[in-house]
């Protein structure tokens, strides 16, 4: 069983839903307290121990490359100036040469065609994906523990509200292992009602390089796109699919609400913010 290296990071969306803020900034780049929600997901990858991070950007999104590269004339004015601190975080959060790739998806074609795009980058491996507008905290490094035991492809799975079922991918529940159950089928946004369980699909996967041939065929699904999940449905018929139930929780940092819920919680965890934090939130809610 290979070790799972690389990481594919579809970075190439519009972020229409925070326009105009995502007009001249990729949605990636808006920070969740004082990082990009992009660097929060690269850390959780890095905590885990994945190597190398693939970006499928487009255009616009040039920005993001210049983030996980030296500035070299911020390095040297921080130097100069004695801030000695803040030049050792920019250092710390730097993959190290080689650590980085970027690629195009030059179209809008979906997940599936932006997964497609890194193929020649992966190889022949296993590999995570990881959706950046997708925030949690320790989530891949419990997929890779899941992937240890079981193999095969894992996707990470959180449950929602029956009525909430609809918004999302569902997958339906086989023979279970503690935290992890067998996958016995998917839907991508079922009907009211319809839902074959309560366990959505929350943004982490762990899969099989077979994929990439399934993906080559381009066959359009939901929103006339490459959607990665009919891909997982057929390559669910020759390999083994895993759920893992995360233990904690996701932001989805592509809703305002979900943005806005995500910088509260990361900043509630800081010990140089929680206290002020609160005392601020109380006095907003008149608490105060």
């Amino acid at each position: 069983m290979k070790r799972i290296r690389k990481a594919v990071l579809p970075v190439a969306g519009l972020g229409t839903r925070f326009l105009p803020a995502t007009k001249a900034v990729p949605k990636e780049m808006l920070t969740v307290v004082d990082r990009p929600v992009v660097q929060h997901v690269v850390d959780e990858a890095r905590e885990a121990g994945i190597e190398h991070f693939i970006f499928v950007t487009g255009r616009g999104k040039a920005v993001i490359e210049d983030h996980f590269d030296i500035a070299f004339e911020l390095d040297h004015m921080l130097q100069e100036r004695g801030k000695q601190a803040a030049f050792e975080e920019l250092k710390k959060d730097l993959p190290k040469a080689g650590q980085t790739s970027f690629t195009r998806q030059q179209a809008p074609l979906g997940l599936g065609h932006a997964v497609w795009c890194a193929r020649e980058i992966v190889g022949d491996e296993p590999f995570a994906v990881l959706l950046p507008d997708m925030l949690s905290r320790g989530c891949m490094g419990q997929m890779l523990e899941a992937y240890e035991r079981h193999g095969g492809n894992v996707i990470a799975v959180e449950e929602v509200k029956p009525e909430e079922t609809h918004q999302y991918g569902i997958v339906s529940v086989g023979e279970t292992f503690d935290r992890t159950f067998e996958i016995t089928g998917m839907v991508e946004k079922p009907k009211a009602g319809t839902a074959p369980s309560n366990f959505i699909i929350s943004g982490r996967y762990i899969l099989q390089p077979e994929i990439f041939a399934i993906l080559e065929h381009g066959e359009k699904g939901a929103g006339g796109e490459i959607q990665l999940t009919d891909a997982m449905i057929k390559l669910a018929g020759q390999q083994k699919f895993y759920g893992m139930r995360y233990e904690g929780r996701t932001y989805d940092t592509g809703s305002k609400l979900g943005f806005l819920t995500a910088n509260l919680a990361y900043a509630l965890q800081r010990e140089d913010l929680a206290a002020p934090l609160r005392a601020e939130i109380a006095r907003l809610l008149g608490e105060a």
